[in-house]
């Protein structure tokens, strides 16, 4: 026998013996899924699911509501999105560290960050919750206050400022001056200048401010235990309603006085200056607004959020149907 048809025979040997074996191996499964308990199946394939969804939604793509209406008009209340959380490097587990990735958040991106004033239940809850959240497609959220309205753990706003940046606010309206540069521009006059295409969504009229400006310093009155000015009382009621979403300038006027009442008293000086002197942005970090600018709880208040704590970026509205789109 010539060494060629030794070598074919050791194949067709090889052949026939492995796909025997792999027969068997098969017979056996059949065999052991037909003993098996039908509701231990389901309890197998369930878990196996959650472990799926679970990797995706830790890893790639995670499944989101808009519980307020702090982004109208580019994301509105109940809109069912997904995020993308392998861009800017997904958490290696629920709060804890992240992998790194070479593409960090940019101004104009909207962006999913931990709420700095969430209290998280512990990493097993978290673990829970999302897995519900996301096998659900974010229709079950399990994570909710004492209410029974879902807590606040993720915000999704706009990357308005970058490193480097400086803000001032007047009067709701944001002036920007560019790392490098000595100018202020608007918010509006850059959106324009980048073709950054979104709405600036405002409640309040420029003529609603004297009257916010005077409810702001009636405050203070009390604050200071004074009797309050009629020309005070006069021009704060003299406005279209009292519901003043601009609480920051109506919290600028009230130092202000304050400020002025006691000028040798440091804490008035050093909470008046956030207001006067406005927000740096340090290098890792990034600032994050809300689109609907009176009615968003953002860096304002809680200043600029690390990248560390971005999770990832708003793709896809996939809920409700007439919604469908890309985020912009």
């Amino acid at each position: 026998m010539t060494n060629k048809m030794l070598f074919f025979d050791q194949v067709q040997k090889f052949t026939e013996a492995y796909l025997s074996r792999r027969r068997r191996i098969r017979r056996i499964k059949r065999e052991k899924q037909k003993k098996k308990n039908p509701l231990l199946d389901w309890v197998e394939a369930f878990l196996w699911a959650a472990g799926v969804v679970l990797l995706i939604n830790q890893y790639l793509l995670q499944a989101y509501q808009i519980p307020s209406g702090s982004m109208i008009d580019t994301l509105l209340i109940g809109d069912r999105i997904f995020v993308n959380k392998i861009l800017y490097g997904p958490e290696l587990l629920p709060g804890l560290g992240k992998l790194p990735s070479p593409i960090k958040p940019k101004r104009n991106d909207i962006i999913i960050f931990e709420n700095p004033s969430y209290i998280s239940r512990g990493p097993a809850f978290d673990i829970a919750q999302r897995i519900i959240y996301m096998l659900t497609l974010s229709f079950v959220d399990i994570d909710r206050d004492e209410a029974g309205e879902p807590k606040a753990h993720f915000l999704i706003k706009r990357a308005v400022g970058v490193a480097g940046d400086r803000f001032i606010m007047d009067k709701g309206e944001f002036r920007i001056r560019f790392a490098g540069e000595d100018r202020w521009v608007t918010e509006r006059e850059y959106a324009v200048g980048r073709n950054f295409n979104y709405h600036i969504s405002r409640l309040m009229e420029p003529s609603d401010y004297p009257a916010l400006a005077a409810a702001g310093k009636l405050t203070a009155y009390n604050n200071l235990g004074l009797p309050s000015p009629e020309h005070l009382i006069a021009a704060a009621t003299a406005a279209r309603d009292w519901s003043y979403p601009d609480y920051l300038y109506h919290e600028q006027c009230r130092l202000e006085l304050l400020r002025a009442a006691h000028p040798e008293d440091e804490r008035y000086r050093l909470a008046l200056a956030r207001y006067i002197q406005g927000w740096y942005i340090p290098e890792g970090r990034i600032f994050p607004l809300g689109d609907n600018r009176d009615n968003s709880r953002d860096g304002r208040y809680f200043n600029p959020v690390r990248l560390s704590k971005v999770l990832g970026k708003g793709s896809v509205i996939y809920w409700p149907l007439r919604r469908i789109g890309l985020i912009r």
